[in-house]
């Protein structure tokens, strides 16, 4: 798998740290070892790719309580959680706090490739929907108040003569404002305006 990102390795045990850098950078992956939460916290890198691996029972800050403080900080690399046998509960708060998998001791080394390559492509989609957010946040913002009431009546799924009168217009000045909004926002189609739409958090917003 080619990519620029870093898969962060966060355990107390020397030997697990060692195993599983030398098995990732094999894959061809870029490592950086850590033997304890509170030492990757503290070089914490903004705005880096890549994704976490932690064994979830540590001393000081454990893989749950972690999750927690990267939820608090505001960092969305994804997390794969390392558990032991009987720490099921565990992995289930894990998943609940937004680690992206987990895996039970013990594992092939393919398991754990795999579950680090699926992380990082997950981080690169969500990377991918954050800058198409901006995107479509800032054509938002070019366009008028009637077009953004217009916009709200389309995705909301009214035609034409209903928007017309709500707003008060005629279904004829809704024409031209609905391909004013088309073509602001570069949408191919209704669909795809609606998509757009839900990226941006405007249907959840508005209750449309």
């Amino acid at each position: 798998m080619k990519t620029d990102a870093t898969v962060h390795v966060i355990d107390d045990d020397r030997d697990v740290r060692e195993s599983l850098s030398f098995l990732l950078e094999t894959a061809g992956l870029a490592v950086r070892a850590f033997e304890s939460a509170s030492a990757f916290l503290d070089v914490l890198p903004r705005g880096e790719k890549g994704c976490i691996v932690t064994d979830v029972r540590m001393p000081g800050i454990s893989g749950t309580q972690l999750l927690a403080e990267l939820k608090a900080r505001g960092v969305g690399m994804p997390v794969i959680v390392i558990t032991g046998h009987g720490d099921v509960p565990l992995a289930v708060e894990a998943m609940k706090l937004g680690a992206f998998d987990f895996i039970e001791k013990p594992f092939d080394d393919a398991t754990i490739v795999t579950a680090v390559e699926s992380a990082l492509r997950e981080e690169e989609r969500r990377e991918e929907n954050e800058a198409g957010k901006a995107d479509v946040v800032a054509r938002l913002s070019m366009l008028s108040q009637r077009e953004r009431q217009v916009l709200d009546g389309l995705v909301g799924g009214l035609p034409n003569k209903t928007i017309a009168y709500d707003l008060g217009i005629s279904p004829r000045t809704v024409e031209v404002y609905r391909a004013n909004v088309m073509s602001k926002m570069e949408a191919a189609s209704l669909s795809d305006l609606v998509r757009m739409a839900i990226l941006a958090g405007e249907v959840s917003k508005r209750g449309a």
